[in-house]
């Protein structure tokens, strides 16, 4: 029987292989969440580096939702990101929800990414 990490480590892999694949030079957004907090990165693969990122417990975020790991607060991470994003000269990127069903925060924050901005 596989344990639970193995099988999330599968799942992450199988949709970043299928991200490569129609990717054609744009970044990835990548969501990490936890019970308390939700992070987000534009992460440029071909070059191996971080663009921009944000989560939670920026002070921009932190000061206007109460709680971390609700869609409010993953509203708010999705409109910073984005912002921040078009300020780095990034429209268009491939968005990579990692193990988590496009559900809840992290279609929130999609969503809301898309509303500033970016294009995926």
């Amino acid at each position: 029987m596989a344990s639970k990490n193995s099988s999330t480590e599968r799942r992450v892999n199988r949709v970043r292989r299928s991200l490569k694949k129609v990717a054609n030079g744009r970044p990835r957004l990548s969501v990490f969440r936890s019970l308390q907090n939700i992070y987000v990165q534009v992460i440029d693969d071909t070059r191996g580096v971080t663009v921009v990122s944000a989560s939670t417990l920026d002070k921009d975020v932190k000061s206007k939702v109460k709680n971390g790991g609700n869609i409010d607060a993953a509203t708010a991470v999705g409109k910073l990101v984005a912002e921040r994003a078009t300020k780095a000269g990034v429209k268009e990127v491939i968005f990579d929800r990692g193990a988590y069903i496009y559900h809840g925060r992290v279609k929130a924050l999609a969503d809301a990414a898309r509303e500033g901005g970016l294009k995926f």
